[in-house]
């Protein structure tokens, strides 16, 4: 009888410990990680991380356009010189063991050849895959607001 209630508790203790690990890695706050580190990866000029941030099928649509990282790398050195800061917010998320998917709002300050200034509001929704235990954003769309 002693090692049947033993075993109980030791499974017991293996199924918390497993759900603990399953909500830790299906907490929204990987999911703004993985943007942040996207539009961080632009604003250094970082292709590495934001490929890294990104499955190998990810697709941009922005305004009627369709982009993959390949082709966001071109227009960014076509844009060349600029600086670019992101500010992230108003997130909405929904994540599961799986998949994950958010709305935020995001604003950009631009500065091209050091001088002509240009911002950007942008509504935008991104959606995610667990790759390997790792999130990858997917698909992201954006529109600017108007």
């Amino acid at each position: 009888m002693k090692i049947n209630t033993i075993l109980k508790v030791a499974l017991f203790l293996v199924m918390l410990t497993g759900c603990r690990q399953d909500k830790k890695m299906n907490d929204p706050q990987l999911l703004k990680k993985v943007v942040a580190s996207y539009f961080e990866g632009i604003e250094n000029k970082d292709f590495t991380r934001m490929k890294a941030a990104t499955t190998t099928d990810f697709i941009l649509y922005e305004d009627g356009e369709v982009w993959n990282n390949d082709s966001a790398f071109v227009n960014i050195k076509a844009h060349l010189p600029f600086t670019v800061k992101y500010t992230l917010k108003d997130f909405k998320i929904f994540v599961d063991d799986k998949s994950g998917d958010m709305t935020y709002l995001n604003h950009a300050d631009f500065v091209f050849s050091g001088t002509k200034r240009k911002s950007f509001d942008w509504i935008e929704s991104a959606t995610f895959r667990k790759i390997d235990g790792v999130w990858k954003m997917n698909f992201l769309q954006l529109t600017e607001r108007r």
